[in-house]
């Protein structure tokens, strides 16, 4: 046994510091450079058959869909040439390694030890390739039987007081069918505790846009941006999160489009983007993007829009200075009157002030918005993680209301997903909020009692674990512990559960802060071929704009014990419920589900609106659309119209020493997963635990570019600290800093969520620093030198 095998695992990554180097940051996205970074991120992993093969296929018709971000992929003709970005090769150089991680590999290293490496270490030791259990007390994962591996679950689950005791997260990479299945074996077996990454993400979107339009998604397309005459990306960096987004935007431009940016960074893919699949691309030649851009202070995106509005209702005196929709307004609206009245209240100075933005831009971006009607309005977790972010994403809908962008082409609400299929989980049931329509299908379609008491969500499924109210955890995909906030905390929870479950492609630190006992039981990838009972199975996914498509896996799985997720519902279902099933005679057919596909969507099309005819229909090229009220400007709100909502401008105040500082993901990284330990756009080389500050904050804090410093967060009274960092400075407004997740997530407090979505506010977090203390009182090792945006050095 290793020394400290007994120990607790590290919960968090190593604070290790390696040799930083900081770069010129680039004025545009994407070019040359991203291909040579595909290609070697993808020909490293695997053969080049393999590679050619994986990436030939990559959201084409026919095709897998990208386990990346939820972007749609055009409607028509798809690019020869590759139907790909930067980081959609790199996520599939990650889920189609060679590499594997068998039992002998675990023989070989502990949870200890493996728990000491960086989550970026931990991703890259390749694939898992069969069941592994952790016994209790155990200091190395063990190989296990699929059949003793279901039993063990099924043990645990019906060996609770109550099914509320269990806790079934999801992540937004689970195709559709397997999310079907999996809600409807959380149901059959009595509970809604079904959180999921969208509890952490957009379910501020979803509640803003529910409440104002009556639907939770967006209501634009593809097409609808080259009808457009303004985009407005609020709180988003499509360059690293989204880049396919970029060649929207560009075509966009060609058509006369003025793009509003607002952020808190300048970040390169909201400048420019040099289109790799042309000529002028490769050679170095850019579009720019933005034509006016807002740099808001961190959560200023509020008061921004209250200022925009106050700006248009004043424009909008004389019938023949019109430059609000009147007639859009009166038909289609609820709540104007008491809405105007709000805004004619504001103070535009005070709101100007709280926004961070100079008053010339703010009017500049207002006189664009009076001139035009068709607008879309984009965001992502920009918008979605604060207090105030779901009347944030309400004041978006009202500018758009404004103006009737909605319903129309070139116009709408366009909440740009994270992950590729957490809308399509969300449209499956997998919602610990379910509505009575949706469990009433379920109980006519299957025949059992669906529980009708709400679920728990991810924070206070958190609370219930760490309370010791929920004693087994099964996480259906994702890196729970990495993606969610208050890491300690959260990692007390799971270690107090009795099982702790993972559905997983790859190992992650959520495999090794575990419960008594473990287990990990690794699934066929999006891009692994998967056949039952000797048949090709496709699977589906829905995107960010609503079209339900084929996925279907071309390559060999890297090996025979890998099994489908649906198969591993239907197996844990049949291991848990057999019994019951027996008895109650319901109508769910769980061995027909596991070995064909195909029955699982006729199960589907049977329960959800929309999923009419689904094998048909999704057999053809690009699939289909599912029905979008609001882009028919059919709102199922309460009176059956667009809502206008009143916010009020409530500020944090900083105190002296404090800033507010956001978490943000890295160009080499994709949510939890790191593919590198670059973020070329912000000129970082190697390293991560970096804080990027206003140069002024640096100095008058009395620190020097390069400094080792430690954060702290005391949010409740509880002290937090993300140790060893390296100050950067960077074009971030004043009291406002930035650091990667999940290294910081450590310093979001679990207590602190966005009203009535409960999400994390992972981008609203005070803090203080402090000199980082070397041991025995040791000197700095290094400094470094960092180049401004004009190539001084500071």
């Amino acid at each position: 046994m290793a020394s400290g095998d007994n120990e607790p695992a590290n919960a968090e990554n190593p604070e290790e510091l390696l040799e930083l180097r900081t770069t010129r940051t680039p004025q545009a996205a994407a070019g040359l450079t991203a291909v040579v970074s595909s290609a070697a991120h993808v020909f490293s992993s695997m053969s080049l058959v393999r590679g050619v093969k994986a990436l030939r296929t990559l959201n084409q018709k026919g095709g897998f869909d990208c386990p990346g971000c939820a972007w749609p992929d055009p409607d028509g003709k798809r690019s020869s040439l590759g139907e790909f970005c930067e980081n959609g090769a790199k996520a599939i150089a990650e889920e189609a390694t060679q590499q594997r991680v068998d039992a002998e590999f675990f023989r070989q290293h502990s949870v200890h030890a493996l728990a000491a490496q960086s989550d970026y270490e931990i991703g890259k030791h390749g694939r898992l390739t069969e069941p592994m259990v952790l016994p209790a007390g155990a200091t190395h994962y063990q190989p296990i039987s699929w059949e003793a591996a279901f039993e063990k679950v099924a043990a645990h689950l019906n060996g609770l007081d109550t099914p509320d005791e269990a806790v079934f997260y999801t992540s937004g990479r689970t195709s559709n069918e397997a999310a079907f299945l999996y809600q409807l074996f959380v149901r059959e077996f009595g509970t809604n505790n079904l959180p999921d990454c969208s509890n952490m993400c957009h379910e501020s979107s979803g509640v803003a846009l529910s409440e104002s339009l009556g639907s939770g998604k967006g209501s634009v397309t593809l097409a609808d941006f080259d009808q457009a005459e303004v985009i407005l990306i609020l709180g988003q960096n499509p360059g690293t999160n989204h880049p396919r987004m970029l060649t929207a935007l560009q075509s966009a431009k060609a058509r006369g489009a003025t793009i509003i940016s607002v952020n808190p960074l300048r970040e390169t893919g909201l400048l420019g983007f040099k289109n790799p699949q042309t000529v002028k691309g490769l050679l170095g030649f850019s579009t720019e993007l933005t034509d006016v851009f807002l740099q808001v202070k961190i959560n200023g995106d509020l008061p921004l829009l209250l200022a925009l509005e106050v700006l248009l209702l004043e424009a909008d005196t004389e019938p023949e200075s019109r430059v609000l929709d009147h007639e859009f307004i009166e038909q289609h609206t609820q709540g104007f009157q008491e809405f105007a009245q709000h805004i004619r209240a504001q103070r535009l100075d005070e709101l100007i002030r709280a926004s961070g933005v100079p008053r010339e831009l703010v009017l500049e971006a207002a006189a664009v918005l009076a001139k035009k009607q068709r607008i879309i309005a984009c965001w992502a977790m920009g918008l979605t993680q604060h207090k105030n972010a779901v009347f944030t994403i309400q004041e978006v809908v009202n500018l758009l209301l404004l103006k009737g962008s909605l319903g129309k082409a070139g116009a709408g609400v366009c909440p740009v997903r994270g992950h590729s299929n957490v809308q399509g989980d969300r449209t499956m049931g997998i919602n610990e909020a379910p509505s009575a329509a949706f469990l009433d299908k379920i109980e006519a379609v299957f025949g059992f009692k669906a529980p009708r008491e709400p679920g728990l969500d991810v924070v206070n499924s958190i609370l219930a674990m760490h309370a010791g109210r929920a004693k087994v955890f099964f996480a259906m995909g994702g890196n729970f512990l990495s993606a969610t906030p208050d890491t300690l905390f959260t990692a007390e929870a799971l270690r107090r559960c009795q099982l702790t479950v993972h559905v997983s492609t790859k190992l992650n630190r959520s495999h090794l802060i575990h419960g008594k006992e473990a287990l990990i039981l690794p699934c066929l990838a999006r891009s692994d071929r998967d056949l039952q009972a000797g048949e090709a199975q496709f699977l589906t996914t829905e995107n960010s704009m609503g079209v339900i498509q084929m996925t279907e896996g071309s390559l060999s799985p890297i090996s025979e014990q890998l099994m489908s997720e649906p198969n591993i519902v239907c197996g844990l279902a049949k291991a848990t419920l057999g019994a019951r099933t027996r008895v109650t005679r319901t109508r769910v057919a769980w061995e027909l589900y596991a070995q064909s596909y195909d029955a699982i969507r006729d199960a589907i099309a049977a329960t959800i609106l929309g999923f009419e005819g689904y094998n048909q229909r999704v057999r053809e090229p690009g699939g289909f659309y599912l029905p979008n009220g609001v882009k028919e400007r059919r709102f199922e709100t309460t009176g059956g119209k667009a809502q206008f909502s009143l916010a009020e401008l409530s500020e944090q105040l900083l105190k002296a020493g404090e800033l507010m500082m956001m978490t943000i993901r890295s160009h080499d990284q994709f949510n939890t997963t790191i593919y590198g330990l670059n973020d070329r756009y912000r000129g970082i080389q190697n390293e991560r635990r970096v804080i990027f500050m206003h140069a002024e904050d640096i100095r008058e804090a009395g620190f020097l570019p390069g400094d080792w410093v430690d954060l702290h967060n005391e949010h409740g009274g509880r002290a937090r600290v993300a140790r060893k960092f390296v100050l950067v400075p960077f074009d971030i407004p004043k009291k406002c800093a930035a650091t990667y997740f999940p290294e910081t997530n450590v310093l979001v407090p679990i207590d602190s969520t966005a009203d009535r979505s409960n999400t994390p506010t992972s981008k609203t977090v005070v803090i203080r620093l402090t000199r980082h203390q070397m041991p025995g009182g040791a000197a700095q090792e290094t400094l470094f030198s960092a180049p401004d945006r004009a190539g001084r050095w500071e």
